[in-house]
């Protein structure tokens, strides 16, 4: 038996919207990219929604729509993939690395304000695997450093506080006390990569909530000039008779979605609840396969939250990184494809480059030291879930 870790769950439904995109003659942003953006805003319970290219380009976009710069300073998780880190660079930002806290995957909120400071222009809190971050906590302490703040421009005005940006790229669907994903932070950024939960091959969205004083639509149209060049008109407004002519307002960037990734994606929304409650249901299995063994696995559900349930997180207790690899290995020899999220960025040789030292985040080492992902997504069947759970219980005993 071969299980791959995370492949796309493409549908004849997705192959047919594609089918229907390549036929119509359109198939860059357009009609189904519109309707795509206004079905996410729906689901997440927001105003608007702009699709793009990735998470990543979303995520730049957001901070460069709030104005961030050379001379501020973006807080974001130590535990995280370089997207999370690399658009404050981008931007010219100084970036600062959060610990987390001992045995999580979050950062430490105990020490988040003690890096915050007067060139404080935004926090980004991952939501690692499709687990929101505990907010309350983050806008509680932002709120508290508001006297240190200071805007640089309308938005950050407006906002008032540093800007608490979600890097939801894994978290599209998951609920924190009622509010989805998207709803919950200043601005959040989702991924559609093909391993994620709602793929489109490639693609992501920036969605926000209101603020006050600022309009939605402003936000959004500097999501398009940002998306697109700078260009006065997209492609679909300058098919109208006449309507050739348009400027260059100023020189930006190119990472719009296109229509046919749009048509995957809303193929998928169709299909999104019952992908969540399989995901439900794999989880379900898991935990009560392997926590009696002592293994520690995230806690996807609790009273108050849900998650969208994006990667299996487990943490072997007492094993060394030598052996969390032997593991890995030996599952690969009996067709599991097992990965580890994540390596923390000072491991980085990009991040070790700008200063960054493994030995000043002890217990995001710690979570990485012993962790293993397990395959999970809406292919496998009942009887590849037993197969991972009986191999994995297997292989682990020999460790523990």
């Amino acid at each position: 038996m071969m299980i791959p870790f995370s492949p796309p769950d493409i549908s004849d439904s997705e192959i047919f919207g594609v089918e229907e995109v390549l036929r119509s003659g359109w198939i860059t942003t357009g009609p189904r990219t519109k309707q795509f953006e206004n079905k996410i805003a729906d689901f997440c319970g927001t105003e608007k929604a702009t699709a793009l290219g990735s998470a990543t380009a979303a995520l730049e976009l957001i901070l460069r729509i709030l104005g961030v710069g050379a001379g501020d300073e973006v807080i974001t998780s130590a535990y995280t993939y370089t997207a999370s880190a690399s658009p404050a660079l981008h931007c010219g930002a100084k970036l600062v690395l959060a610990d987390t806290a001992a045995d999580s995957y979050e950062m430490d909120y105990n020490r988040l304000p003690d890096l915050i400071n007067e060139n404080t222009k935004a926090i980004i809190p991952v939501d690692l695997g499709g687990i929101c971050c505990d907010y309350d906590k983050i806008f509680k302490i932002v709120n508290s450093k508001k006297a240190l703040f200071r805007p640089a421009n309308k938005i950050q005005e407006a906002i008032g506080r540093v800007a608490v940006i979600a890097d939801s790229a894994h978290a599209f669907g998951a609920v924190r006390k009622g509010r989805k994903a998207g709803s919950i932070a200043d601005f959040s950024c989702f991924s559609f990569h093909a391993v994620k939960n709602l793929t489109t091959a490639e693609g992501g969205a920036a969605v926000w909530r209101g603020i006050s004083g600022i309009d939605d639509e402003d936000i959004y149209r500097e999501f398009q000039l940002l998306s697109l060049h700078g260009q006065s008109k997209d492609a679909l407004a300058k098919t109208g008779l006449g309507s050739w002519e348009y400027d260059i307002l100023y020189p930006a960037y190119k990472c719009n979605m296109t229509d046919i990734a749009a048509a995957i994606g809303l193929k998928q929304l169709e299909r999104y609840p019952d992908m969540l409650a399989r995901r439900r249901e794999i989880i379900k299995r898991y935990d009560e396969a392997f926590r009696p063994l002592g293994i520690v696995t995230a806690q996807h559900y609790g009273e108050d939250y849900a998650s969208s349930g994006h990667l299996y997180l487990t943490r072997v207790p007492g094993i060394t990184q030598e052996q969390r690899n032997e593991i890995i290995y030996r599952m690969a020899e009996k067709g599991i494809a097992a990965n580890v999220h994540y390596k923390p960025l000072p491991m980085m040789t990009a991040y070790r480059n700008l200063g960054f030292d493994i030995a000043d985040y002890p217990n995001a080492y710690a979570q990485f030291e012993n962790e293993i992902t397990l395959p999970l997504h809406t292919k496998l069947t009942d009887e590849q879930v037993s197969y991972i759970c009986e191999i994995f219980t297997d292989t682990v005993r020999d460790y523990i």
